[in-house]
């Protein structure tokens, strides 16, 4: 798909990868919600709503309203949240949760560009909690991802940076001046016409599964489009890189499983008593 030797030999080139519907099939963020609900973050209420909202989500291309309305969820959904627990449950659960939603095709355009000597960079409007153990898992050199504001070990609900829309293109170019990217000659990959900032950043933009509006845009501006479908098949898995637990991955998942025995004991007794 790429020539290895195209590589600039005098300047670094880089490879910017979107992650949701891009990467990976779904949202990243809202693929965690059962684990957030066995972890006793969320309620089953909120576990329903953030099904619909992936349903949304991957239903229509998700513009900037639809970007907005789920930002502010996200925001209000956290907080309070204990930011260790969540790296916990995303290291334990991440092999499991979002690895039969990657698209393979994607790993193999990441390996090609890692062979002709570029950096990949993964730029995602969801959280850094979440985004970086995924692009570790990946191989990716870089990551750009929202980051919310912690005090006292828990999240706030207020946002410190937010990548999202022109605000990925701003963390790029800022990214590029400190390594030393050439962006006329790096790449982006995107599925929204809301990252057309993104990709009009480099000299090399694609369009991946694009929504209708992208993909008008892309015929347009006489950009490829792509299509992946293909999940990674399960022997292909092993080439995923080991993302290093938090050493209170161990204890939260402990206390997850003697939560789940005590319920299921204190019902087994209801059941005796009655």
């Amino acid at each position: 798909m790429l020539d290895p030797m195209a590589h600039s030999r005098t300047a670094r080139t880089a490879a910017f990868f979107d992650l949701d519907k891009t990467i990976i099939a779904r949202s990243s963020t809202l693929a965690f919600s059962r684990p957030f609900y066995a972890g006793g973050l969320i309620n089953r209420r909120t576990v329903l709503r953030s099904a619909y909202a992936q349903f949304v989500y991957l239903l229509g291309g998700a513009d900037h309203d639809q970007m907005e309305r789920m930002r502010e969820y996200l925001s209000a959904m956290c907080t309070g949240w204990d930011v260790e627990t969540v790296k916990a449950i995303v290291a334990d659960t991440l092999h499991h949760i979002v690895t039969p939603m990657i698209h393979e095709e994607a790993v193999e355009l990441i390996d090609e560009h890692h062979a002709a000597g570029r950096d990949v960079v993964i730029v995602s409007s969801s959280g850094a909690e979440v985004v970086e153990p995924i692009g570790a898992m990946l191989g990716a050199d870089k990551v750009i991802a929202t980051r919310m504001v912690v005090a006292d070990g828990k999240y706030t609900g207020e946002i410190e940076e937010y990548a999202y829309g022109p605000y990925k293109a701003t963390a790029m170019l800022a990214l590029a001046e400190a390594e030393g990217y050439d962006l006329e000659n790096s790449y982006a990959y995107s599925d929204s016409v809301t990252d057309e900032p993104m990709l009009a950043a480099v000299g090399h933009p694609f369009a991946v599964n694009p929504d209708k509006a992208l993909r008008r845009l892309a015929v347009a501006r006489d950009w490829p489009v792509l299509d992946f479908s293909e999940p990674v098949g399960l022997a292909e898995r092993g080439r995923f890189h080991e993302v290093r637990r938090p050493a209170m991955a161990t204890v939260a998942v402990a206390g997850l499983a003697a939560g789940a025995l005590l319920l299921a004991a204190r019902r087994r007794a209801r059941r005796t008593e009655n």
